[in-house]
């Protein structure tokens, strides 16, 4: 049984900062892409940044310079670097991974949820 939990949300003041952690626990032999999406009241989820199992991270515009997305393969972690925060960053923030178990087959999991609030 695999999940993921992320952690760190919380309420911060525009131009604040604050890390979300995602870790992964269970039946695991690696983990592959990994990402943070997140998803405002009323709004579509976005996909804010992935990272692939060699580190490599992708953003979208909204938050490049602003935020990054790194990994700790050892501990089956992913974070999220969030500096310079502004209020439309408000969201609930997921991560999801893409997790090879002991059957050798990759499945895709999702973190319950961190709500981050970006308020003065």
């Amino acid at each position: 049984q695999v999940q993921l939990v992320e952690s760190g949300g919380g309420l911060v003041q525009p131009g604040g900062s604050l890390r979300l952690s995602c870790v992964a626990s269970g039946s695991i032999v690696r983990i592959g892409a990994m990402d943070w999406s997140r998803q405002a009241p009323g709004k579509q989820r976005e996909l804010v940044a992935s990272i692939t199992s060699g580190g490599t991270p992708t953003y979208v515009d909204a938050v490049k310079g602003r935020f990054t997305i790194s990994r700790d393969n050892a501990k089956n972690t992913v974070y999220l670097q969030m500096n310079d925060l502004k209020p439309e960053d408000t969201a609930v923030y997921r991560c999801n991974a893409d997790i090879i178990g002991y059957s050798l087959r990759s499945l895709n999991y999702w973190g319950q949820g961190t709500q981050v609030t970006v308020s003065s």
